[in-house]
C-alpha cells in the first residue's frame, strides 16, 4: 500500500515532521504564561499528533519504494569538508519515526492526567516536546554532523527532564550522573566521528558506505593489527554504550527514574536508550566490515541483558523494576545487533517501545492512585479498584517475557536464536546468558504484577479505601499501547525477521546473515500463507526451552508472591551475600565513586594545594611580592640621606667606569 503524492510534498512533509514538535515546544516554553495551561498541552499534542500523522504517510510512501536522502541545508564548510543538514528516510527511519512519535504522543496525553497539579506544566510540555524534535532529527539524518546533533540534544533535554523537580536534591544528583556518564559515551562517539572524517573525509552516510569496503583493511599504524574499521566501530558503539546503558556505562539509567514517570516511559521506551541500537544498526555496512567489533557488541549486550535482569529481581520500586527491565531488554536488543540480526534487533526495539510505555505509564497509573507511593511492599490488592490498569499492565506483563501471542514472544525469541546460529567467538556463552534471562524476565514481571495488583493490600487502610481508577486521559493511552503489545508482532514478524523489510538500509554480508537460516529453519516460503506461517512460526517456538524457562519463571514467580508470600525473605537470608551483591547492583556506583568521583577531587585538591595554593600563590604571586619587598628592604640602606656616603658612591662608580671602559 503506498501513496501517490508529489516528491516536492513529501519533502514538506519530511521537514514537517520534526518542525512541527519544535514549534509547539518554542510556543509552549516561550509563551507557556500566556497560552495558559491548557494551551501548553493544547499546542505540544497538535504538534506531536502532527508528527506521528505525517510519519505514517511516510511510512506507507517508504514501503511503497519511494526513498530520499537529500541535502537540506548546508551548515558551514570547515577546511573543505561540507558540514550539512540532511534527511535520510528509508524503511529503517520510517520504522523510527512512527515508533517514536507514536509513544510520544501517548505520553502527552499521559501527561495531562499526570502533571495535572504540577507548578511545571507547561515547563514539561515543552521538554517533552523538544526531547521528540531531537529524536526524530537524530532518526531522520543522513550525515554523522545532525546524528551527533540529535544525539547531543536528547542528552541535553534529557538532563532537564530528569531534574525537572529541581527542588529534590536527588533529582538534581540524578540528572547530572545522567549527565557525565553520558560524556563519557559521547567523548568515544565524538572520537569515532572525528577518525571517520580524517579517513573517509566526508560526513556522509552513503559516501561512508560506499568507500568502507575498499579500507577494509587498512590499519591504523603500519603492521598494526586494529583496522580504522575495526577502531571506528569501537568508538560508535562506546557512544552505544552510554545512550543505550551498556555494562559498564548503565549505571545513569536506573537513576533518571527521578523524573516524572512520562519521561521515564519517554526515555526509556522508544527514543533516548534506543538510540544507540538504532545508531549501531544504522552503520551495519560498518561493523559488518569487523568482526572484532561485532564480538564487542555482542558480548556487551549479552552481560548487559542477564546481569541487569538479575538486580531486577532484588528491587522494591516499581519504577525500577521496570528500569532494570529497559536495562535487560537493551542488552538483547545489543546481543542480537552483534550476532548480525539487525532486523530482529530493531523488530524488539519495535515491541519493546510499546509494551515498555504501557508498563512505565501503568505504573505511573499506580504511583497516582497510592499518592505517589512507589514501594511494591506497600501496594497490593488493587486489581479490583484499578482494573483497566490491571489488565494492560498484564498485557505489557505478557509480552515483555514472551508468552506466546505477544509481541515479545517472536522479537525476543528471534534474537536468542540469531546468537544461537552465530558463529562469532562466545555465542555459545551468550546465548546461554540470554536464554537463562528469560526465566529472570518472567520471574521479576510476575513478581511486580502479584506485589502490586494480587494478594491482601499492604497499605494503609485509609489509603487503600480511597484508591480509585485514573482519569481517562491516563486509561486511554494505556489501552491505546495495549493493542500493539498483542498485535503488533503479528503483522510484521514474517517480513521483519525473514522477509526484505528493511531492504538496503540494513546491510548484512552472507556468512553472517542467519535469520535467512532461521527463516529455512522454521520453513518460511513465499508459498506459505500468512496465516500458516505465523502457525508454523508460533509452533516451532513453543519448542524451545526459552519457552519452558519462562513459564517456569512466572510459575515461580507466582507461587513465592502470591501462595508463599513469606518465603522470600527467607531464601534471601539464606543467599544473603549473592541477595546483597544485587541490591548493591555490583557495587558499580560504590567503584565508581571512589575511584573516579573521590579519584577526581583528590587529584583535583592535590593540583589545588601544589599549584594553586603554593605555587601560583606562594611562590608566583606572593613570591613576586615578597621578592620585590626584600629587594626594597636591601635597597632602602642606600637611601642614607648623608652628602659624603653619596659622593663616596660616586667616585667608586668613576673608578670602575675608568677600570672597564676607559682604553689605554
Amino acid at each position: 500500500m503506498g501513496l501517490d503524492l508529489d516528491r516536492s510534498v513529501m519533502q514538506m512533509i519530511y521537514l514537517a515532521i520534526p518542525l512541527a514538535c519544535l514549534v509547539a515546544s518554542i510556543v509552549a516554553g516561550l509563551f507557556g504564561r500566556v497560552i495558559g495551561r491548557k494551551g501548553a498541552h493544547s499546542v505540544t499534542i497538535l504538534g506531536v499528533a502532527i508528527s506521528f500523522a505525517l510519519s505514517i504517510i511516510v511510512f506507507l510512501d517508504v514501503r511503497a519504494g519511494n526513498l530520499f536522502n537529500g541535502l537540506i541545508y548546508t551548515w558551514g564548510v570547515s577546511g573543505g569538508l561540507p558540514l550539512e543538514i540532511g534527511f535520510l528516510v528509508d524503511e529503517l527511519s520510517a520504522m523510527m519515526m512512527v515508533v517514536v512519535s507514536f509513544v510520544s504522543f501517548m505520553v502527552h496525553i499521559y501527561t495531562i492526567g499526570y502533571m495535572h497539579d504540577d507548578a511545571g506544566y507547561q515547563r514539561f510540555f515543552s521538554y517533552i516536546s523538544l526531547f521528540t524534535f531531537a529524536m526524530l532529527m537524530l532518526v531522520m539524518s543522513n550525515n554523522f554532523l545532525q546524528l551527533f546533533f540529535g544525539w547531543e540534544a536528547v542528552g541535553l533535554v534529557s538532563y532537564l527532564l530528569i531534574g525537572f523537580w529541581f527542588d529534590r536534591e536527588s533529582a538534581i544528583k540524578a540528572n547530572l550522573k545522567a549527565f557525565l556518564v553520558n560524556r563519557v559515551g559521547d567523548f568515544g562517539f565524538l572520537l569515532g566521528i572525528a577518525a571517520i572524517a580524517y579517513v573517509f573525509g566526508t560526513l556522509d552516510y552513503t559516501a561512508v558506505f560506499s568507500i568502507a569496503p575498499q579500507i577494509a583493511s587498512q590499519t591504523v599504524t603500519d603492521g598494526g593489527i586494529v583496522t580504522w574499521v575495526t577502531l571506528i566501530c569501537l568508538l560508535l558503539f562506546v557512544g552505544a554504550m552510554g545512550k543505550s546503558a551498556q555494562v559498564p556505562l548503565h549505571v545513569w539509567l536506573p537513576d533518571s527514574m527521578e523524573g516524572p514517570t512520562p519521561i521515564s516511559a519517554l526515555i526509556h521506551a522508544a527514543t533516548m536508550v534506543t538510540a544507540g541500537i538504532f545508531m549501531v544498526a544504522r552503520m551495519s555496512p560498518l561493523f559488518e566490515l569487523s568482526e572484532a567489533a561485532l564480538t564487542v557488541v555482542m558480548l556487551i549486550g549479552g552481560l548487559t541483558a542477564f546481569s541487569m535482569a538479575l538486580v531486577g529481581m532484588v528491587q522494591n520500586d516499581i519504577k525500577r523494576v521496570v528500569a532494570y527491565s529497559t536495562l535487560s531488554q537493551l542488552g538483547y536488543m545489543t546481543a542480537g545487533l552483534g550476532a548480525s540480526a539487525y532486523a530482529a534487533s530493531m523488530f524488539h526495539l519495535g515491541t519493546h517501545a510499546f509494551f515498555k510505555a504501557l508498563l512505565f505509564l501503568a505504573a505511573g497509573s499506580v504511583i497516582i492512585a497510592l499518592h505517589h507511593e512507589q514501594d511494591m511492599r506497600k501496594m497490593g490488592g488493587l486489581r479490583r479498584a484499578m482494573p483497566i490498569t490491571w489488565l494492560t499492565a498484564w498485557i505489557g506483563t505478557l509480552a515483555l517475557i514472551g508468552f506466546p501471542g505477544f509481541a515479545g514472544f517472536f522479537s525476543k525469541d528471534g534474537i536468542i536464536e540469531a546468537v544461537h546460529l552465530s558463529q562469532l567467538p562466545g555465542s555459545g556463552l551468550i546465548h546461554v546468558l540470554l536464554t537463562a534471562g528469560v526465566f529472570v524476565t518472567a520471574f521479576y514481571s510476575v513478581r511486580l504484577m502479584y506485589m502490586t495488583f494480587h494478594g491482601k493490600p499492604r497499605m494503609e487502610k485509609e489509603t487503600f479505601l480511597h484508591v480509585k481508577e485514573s482519569p481517562w486521559v491516563v486509561t486511554l493511552p494505556l489501552v491505546l499501547l495495549a493493542a500493539p503489545s498483542i498485535g503488533i508482532a503479528w503483522f510484521y514478524t514474517g517480513p521483519m525477521l525473514f522477509g526484505d523489510y528493511f531492504g538496503d538500509s540494513i546491510k548484512v554480508l552472507p556468512q553472517h546473515d542467519v535469520l535467512t537460516q532461521m527463516g529455512q529453519a522454521y520453513e518460511v516460503q513465499s508459498t506459505l500463507s500468512m496465516l500458516s506461517h505465523y502457525v508454523v512460526h508460533a509452533f516451532k517456538n513453543l519448542q524451545t526451552p526459552a519457552v519452558y524457562l519462562m513459564l517456569t519463571g512466572a510459575i515461580v514467580a507466582r507461587w513465592l508472591y502470591h501462595e508463599r508470600p513469606d518465603m522470600p525473605a527467607k531464601i534471601a537470608s539464606r543467599i544473603n551475600g549473592v541477595y546483597q551483591m544485587l541490591l548493591q547492583k555490583y557495587g558499580f556506583d560504590e567503584f565508581y565513586d571512589a575511584v573516579f568521583a573521590r579519584g577526581a577531587r583528590y587529584i583535583g585538591g592535590i593540583f589545588w594545594r601544589e599549584g594553586d595554593a603554593r605555587l601560583i600563590d606562594g611562590w608566583i604571586v606572593n613570591g613576586s611580592a615578597k621578592a620585590v619587598g626584600w629587594v626594597s628592604s636591601v635597597v632602602r640602606y642606600v637611601q642614607t640621606g648623608y652628602v659624603y656616603h653619596y659622593a663616596f658612591a660616586m667616585i667608586i662608580g668613576l673608578v670602575l667606569l675608568i677600570t672597564f671602559f676607559l682604553q689605554p
